[in-house]
């Protein structure tokens, strides 16, 4: 006896699982393409959104780790409260925008992911001890690529150094000709300097030089 005992015709996804089920020669290679197109487009859709959301301030400040140190920090900075509106959050300023560079600081976050459950900077004490390695983990990634973040939205060739204070005229004169970098001058804007930054950074940038003169 049929299955189709009302007369109604089998949807298209019934067609499609028939086809796959029990495909003809003149049919298998179109249903599998159409259900191989249509199935990459979901897992590709899925894939996006949930890289997405893990880009967004709140999925930062679901750990009390960043709520609770470098976020309440940056809190009242230049790039949370300004007179043009314009804000700089978390995933700006530490998610690279370009899709090859975004998926390899997807992994390195994995890390993070580790000592998260580790519990290693879950208290204040914790956080103030491993803070100074932190900071030069991550002005040496953005000296690496040339404050590739920063320059989203800050970039040489964009500046009107005429409309500039005196002080930062001259400074930013001075980089454009020395091949400075953002975080080489801004190490601190958004966030307190550890103790020993002083230190760390000049041992950093003669290590750096060291290294570069080298190549």
């Amino acid at each position: 006896m049929s299955n189709d005992t009302d007369g109604k015709q089998p949807s298209l996804m019934c067609q499609a699982w028939e086809l796959l089920r029990k495909p003809t020669g003149r049919w298998s290679l179109g249903a599998i393409l159409i259900v191989g197109f249509a199935t990459g487009i979901i897992f590709w859709g899925g894939f996006n959104w949930a890289m997405e959301l893990t880009n967004t301030e709140a999925f930062c400040l679901s750990c009390h780790e960043m709520e609770q140190n470098v976020y309440r920090e940056y809190r009242g900075t230049i790039h949370d409260q300004n007179r043009s509106g314009v804000r700089a959050t978390c995933p700006d300023c530490h998610v690279p925008k370009p899709w090859v560079y975004k998926i390899k600081r997807k992994i390195q976050a994995s890390n993070e992911v580790l000592h998260k459950i580790l519990g290693s900077i879950d208290t204040r004490e914790k956080f103030e001890a491993k803070r100074l390695d932190l900071a030069k983990n991550v002005w040496l990634a953005m000296k690496e690529t040339d404050s590739r973040e920063c320059r989203n939205c800050h970039t040489f060739s964009a500046f009107d150094l005429s409309r500039q204070q005196k002080r930062a005229q001259i400074r930013h004169d001075e980089a454009v000709e020395e091949g400075k970098t953002c975080i080489d001058c801004h190490k601190g804007v958004a966030h307190k300097l550890p103790d020993g930054a002083f230190n760390a950074e000049r041992e950093m940038n003669e290590t750096w030089n060291a290294v570069h003169k080298k190549k």
